[in-house]
């Protein structure tokens, strides 16, 4: 018996489609199945951080602080003075000792305010808040990891109560309570670090590249949903402390004013916007049965003390 090998048809091994096509199928599904894989790593990632004991926290915090100190960049060593972090550059006789007394004063004061409205907010152990008082005329307050919050004199002057600063203040609480800023930082360092092994760019020691990623610290991006989440917290906080939740949208008032809102649409924005969160808290009062003849508390606001108000040249 003889076999014969068939002749191969012409073009048998070659597509009808062109090349180009099939690449760019290929290209969408690499690229579309890297993107599933940070998603879920992302919020895996988010998941975790929850989970991980305040006192690691806490330590963390420390190194991070640890970290910059051993570093010489200029601009970081500004950031100790922003932050309150340790600075071996920083000349602590710039000031005299009536502005030194001053600011301990204001510190104590704030120490004392979020100590009251973490107990009220029902802060559990063992996270604690230590509050960093900074004397720069900028409208703004934040919490990072380890239960650390930064107010600055900008904020308290732009409020006309001890209320309104209570409102911003168990806010940052809230956002420790509910540890949005170790799920924040982790997450950004976590993808970093993935980012770095699979592309190979950047792969320096943790230490290192945390410090490359000092507005980590200080601009913590909060989802839309954690920023509502803490100031239903914060106003409930409020309700437990003073009674009532007068002044509760003070600052988002002032900042209406001043025009100092994102320009952002609110679905591109992960602060929701101040006119939104007025609305939303004001529809809290509402449903808030508040009685203002009870004999253990009255419906006022109460006066900020005269020493924090900005010193007048």
């Amino acid at each position: 018996m003889e076999f014969k090998n068939s002749k191969i048809p012409e073009g048998i091994n070659v597509s009808n489609e062109h090349p180009l096509k099939n690449f760019v199928y290929l290209l969408l599904g690499v690229t579309g199945v890297i993107i599933i894989v940070l998603l879920v790593l992302f919020y895996a990632i988010g998941f975790v951080a929850k989970w991980v004991p305040f006192e690691t926290e806490v330590k963390w915090a420390e190194s991070i602080s640890v970290s910059f100190e051993r570093s010489s960049d200029s601009t970081q060593n500004g950031l100790f003075d922003a932050l309150g972090l340790p600075n071996t550059d920083n000349n602590s006789d710039e000031h005299d000792e009536q502005y030194t007394l001053r600011v301990e004063k204001i510190t104590v004061y704030l120490q004392d305010l979020a100590d009251k409205l973490a107990v009220a907010q029902g802060l559990p152990e063992p996270i604690k808040i230590t509050v960093h008082y900074i004397d720069q005329p900028v409208v703004n307050a934040f919490a990072t990891i380890g239960g650390h919050v930064f107010i600055y004199q900008g904020l308290i002057d732009a409020v006309d109560s001890e209320n309104g600063l209570a409102m911003v203040m168990a806010h940052e609480i809230a956002h420790v309570k509910h540890r949005h800023p170790i799920v924040a930082l982790s997450r950004g360092l976590g993808l970093g670090v993935i980012l770095s092994l699979v592309t190979g760019i950047g792969g320096d020691s943790l230490s290192s590249n945390l410090a490359g990623h000092v507005n980590l610290l200080t601009s913590l991006a909060f989802s839309r949903g954690q920023e509502t989440e803490s100031d239903i917290e914060a106003y409930n906080t409020l309700l437990e402390y003073y009674g009532h939740g007068l002044g509760s949208t003070e600052l988002f008032s002032e900042l209406i004013k001043t025009s100092q809102e994102s320009s952002l649409p609110e679905l591109l924005n992960s602060h929701p916007l101040s006119q939104k969160r007025i609305e939303r808290l004001e529809k809290m009062g509402e449903s808030t049965v508040i009685d203002c003849s009870s004999a253990t508390f009255n419906c006022t606001l109460t006066l900020l003390p005269e020493f924090a108000q900005s010193l007048k040249e």
